[in-house]
């Protein structure tokens, strides 16, 4: 027999795994097999392929194989330009669009130089503290019926249909939502969407309250998910991991504290962090940053009754006039559409980052001083998360996969970008 498991297997697609004879990992005292979890499995939360190596149930080394959901974002933008290509962002992170959506609008807005009103800032943070808890309940929803808990997806869903029909009655969709334009926001918050925001806060609260009740002392959630997973700090700041993946690691890493956006500073909240770096630690944060979401919210609904004025910059340059500004004539129309579709950005190279529900979702853009970019590039948390599974997965059973899987959140639509 061969010195090296490699050897042993037919076809180049197996070469990544290789071990060293003798040691622990050295599978060939049995029949290994390479099983295929997806792409299309229930429990990959995408379309995303894993080839694993078992010794029985034990899985030897995984290999994420992705591209099934390519769509070659990045080069779209190269091709249609600036402002063609917002509604493209939506459709990264499809769980909470406006992350993408908002990140590639501050990019645009520091290369140009555009300032943006206040009360569009602080729609900005509302639409995004909604669209968190919206992506994290997804989490707790699916991961629960992965592990076996079916009850609470019910719930959680539950409240996202709450946070669905604010969306729709405040951008008219209730997914993809293109809501934040360079410059700022399409429309301002009636009184109406602002009550039922209210009244989403009120209730909210105790529905998390109830999650924990359900899951976080349930001794099988705790077993499935308590030391799965674990990685220290120092070997999540390798990987390069952020957002809830990395503060469950006991980093208190966050864009929102230490690059802040938005106004973001002038928020009071905590960044919740763990001390296991566990898929356990890392449900606890999720949890917890609902709550916190919550408190910026109201904060946001607080400073809407005190600052009125604008939500989108009085840039002609770069912004299209506000639903409400009537104009002179149909050619005034008809002039500032076509001024500002084929809007040449200044020439030179940014890169903006948020703190999206998965980590820190950035775009790098270079201008040549054309209205079309020289090149976009996507920082995508999903892709950084999903080259820790080998890592995660190495002498775990396979039946822990599941739960590695579903507490990194990550989303294909954002890793094939």
């Amino acid at each position: 027999m061969s010195d090296t498991f490699a050897d042993t297997i037919q076809g180049p697609e197996l070469k990544f795994f290789e071990f060293v004879p003798g040691s622990p990992q050295d599978p060939l005292h049995g029949d290994p097999l390479m099983l295929n979890m997806g792409p299309q499995h229930p429990a990959t939360h995408g379309v995303l392929r894993l080839r694993v190596l078992l010794d029985g149930e034990t899985m030897l080394d995984v290999d994420p194989d992705i591209g099934y959901l390519h769509r070659g974002k990045e080069k779209m933008a190269e091709s249609i330009g600036w402002r063609k290509f917002f509604p493209h962002t939506d459709r990264m992170d499809y769980l909470t669009p406006v992350m993408p959506n908002l990140a590639f609008a501050l990019a645009l807005e520091k290369l140009a130089g555009v300032e943006v009103p206040e009360r569009a800032q602080i729609l900005r943070v509302m639409f995004s503290e909604l669209g968190r808890i919206a992506s994290h309940l997804i989490y707790a929803g699916t991961t629960g019926i992965d592990l076996g808990a079916v009850t609470m997806f019910f719930y959680t869903f539950r409240e996202r249909e709450k946070i669905y029909d604010i969306l729709d009655a405040w951008t008219g969709h209730r997914m993809n939502n293109t809501y934040v334009r360079m410059g700022g926001v399409v429309a301002d918050a009636s009184p109406k969407i602002l009550e039922m925001v209210k009244s989403f806060l009120q209730n909210f609260p105790a529905q998390v309250d109830e999650y924990e009740t359900l899951l976080t002392g349930n001794r099988i959630w705790y077993e499935r998910n308590k030391g799965v997973g674990q990685l220290t700090e120092a070997e999540a700041l390798d990987l390069g991991l952020t957002g809830p993946n990395l503060r469950g690691s006991g980093n208190e890493y966050d864009v929102r504290k230490a690059q802040p956006y938005c106004g973001y500073e002038t928020y009071e909240f905590e960044v919740p962090i763990g001390t296991e770096g566990d898929a356990y630690d890392r449900y606890l944060i999720r949890l917890e940053e609902m709550r916190q979401s919550c408190h910026i919210v109201q904060q946001c609904l607080d400073r809407l009754q005190e600052v009125k004025g604008d939500v989108l910059a009085h840039d002609t340059r770069y912004v299209l006039p506000p639903r409400s500004k009537v104009l002179n004539s149909m050619e005034e129309l008809i002039h500032q559409f076509k001024v500002v579709t084929a809007m040449a950005l200044p020439k030179g190279e940014v890169y903006q980052l948020v703190e999206s529900s998965k980590g820190e979702f950035g775009f790098y853009i270079v201008s040549n001083g054309t209205d079309k970019p020289v090149r976009c590039h996507a920082r995508s948390p999903s892709m950084v998360s999903i080259q820790a599974i080998p890592k995660l997965a190495r002498n775990r059973l396979l039946s822990d996969m599941v739960a590695i899987i579903g507490s990194l959140d990550f989303v294909m639509g954002e890793c094939d970008r």
